[in-house]
């Protein structure tokens, strides 16, 4: 029916594109080329019958469904826990020093993701059940600009105005 070159052409052409330009695009070549059978296509080309079906009726009818992207996978902790940030914040805050160098953005904080879970059951009345993980409390941490790591001091070095000299 169709050559090699041209069905890999055909792939390739697919693979570049998404959503309704791609079903438009497979529709128009099962229209052209396969008798407007999307089985056919699918036999010869690869492609999900599916899609192919949906193409065509998007050509027919001139209504394209538009996929809902965004609104699959799960949802971020904070997004289902709305206070949960606030009350990260003001744990944190309180124990949690700028950058002494002042070469990032980030707050260092001196206390643990595991310590901060300990500190909302305890003083923000959070159950152990109801909040997320100890790592997806430290990725929350990260998100807000905190660093969990512990910071040396800066220690200024004293120059003299003599040299000591060592025996």
């Amino acid at each position: 029916m169709l050559s090699e070159k041209i069905k890999q052409t055909l792939k390739d052409a697919a693979t570049k594109l998404t959503g309704p330009k791609k079903r438009a695009f497979m529709a128009e070549v099962t229209l052209d080329y396969f008798d407007a059978s999307a089985r056919k296509t699918e036999t010869y080309l690869g492609w999900n019958r599916q899609a192919i079906t949906l193409g065509l009726k998007e050509k027919e009818t001139g209504i394209i469904c538009i996929d809902n992207y965004q609104a699959r996978g799960r949802k971020k902790t904070e997004f289902l826990l709305p206070n949960l940030e606030a009350d990260i914040q003001s744990l944190v805050d309180s124990k949690s020093q700028a950058d002494p160098k002042f070469q990032t953005t980030f707050r260092y904080a001196r206390i643990s993701a595991r310590a901060v879970m300990s500190e909302l059951i305890s003083r923000k009345g959070y159950e152990e059940n109801q909040l997320p993980s100890r790592q997806t409390i430290g990725e929350i941490l990260n998100r807000m600009g905190y660093i969990l790591k512990k910071l040396s001091k800066q220690n200024q070095s004293k120059k003299s105005q003599r040299q000591m000299q060592y025996l």
